[in-house]
């Protein structure tokens, strides 16, 4: 993935101009045996505008875990940004999501660092995520940031979920769609 700088901002993925798809893939629980959940991400595109929307179907265990996800190899620096932004709208049962990056190109048995957003209702608005507030999980569990820090330098995974339990205790078992133009960095 190749990202385009201009001085305070840097685009990441613009679904408004081009089918930035294809390095996209699920990540949702039914990675697991006992998974239900389902999560995609496909390109709307009419004659009059052109998006990205996440569908997911969040369908938690009994005792409410559960995850939708997709997720995208990247090659990105980010040292000279200070948060992510997306210009999103959510609609369905749910509103509340988690961008996750990786970095170093480390796999599932690492840290992934993540940040909970409320995608706005009605109109599409941008929804900042500051780069400092994302935060160590290895398996659901946070860490400690001191002995887990991000490297902006060497982000080499970004993704974007739909979950349940402690940190989205409000989300629950249904359909939901979140629209996306695009994703940047910015200082």
């Amino acid at each position: 993935m190749v990202a385009t700088a201009s001085g305070t901002v840097q685009t990441l993925f613009d679904f408004t101009r081009s089918d930035q798809l294809t390095n996209w893939t699920e990540n949702s629980d039914t990675i697991k045996s006992t998974g239900m959940s389902k999560a995609i991400l496909v390109l709307q595109k009419t004659q009059v505008f052109q998006r990205a929307i996440l569908f997911t179907l969040f369908n938690p265990q009994p005792n409410g875990s559960g995850f939708a996800a997709v997720r995208c190899e990247t090659t990105f620096n980010l040292s000279d940004f200070n948060n992510i932004i997306l210009k999103c709208r959510g609609q369905g049962m749910n509103v509340k999501y988690k961008m996750l990056l990786r970095h170093k190109g480390l796999g599932k048995d690492s840290a992934v660092y993540g940040q909970i957003f409320t995608a706005p209702e009605g109109e599409l608005a941008p929804v900042k995520l500051p780069l400092a507030e994302f935060k160590p999980y290895h398996r659901g569990q946070e860490l400690s940031l001191q002995s887990h820090p991000l490297d902006t330098s060497t982000i080499t995974n970004i993704g974007i979920k739909i979950d349940n339990g402690p940190y989205l205790p409000e989300n629950q078992p249904g359909v939901a769609a979140l629209e996306i133009d695009w994703i940047k960095a910015t200082k």
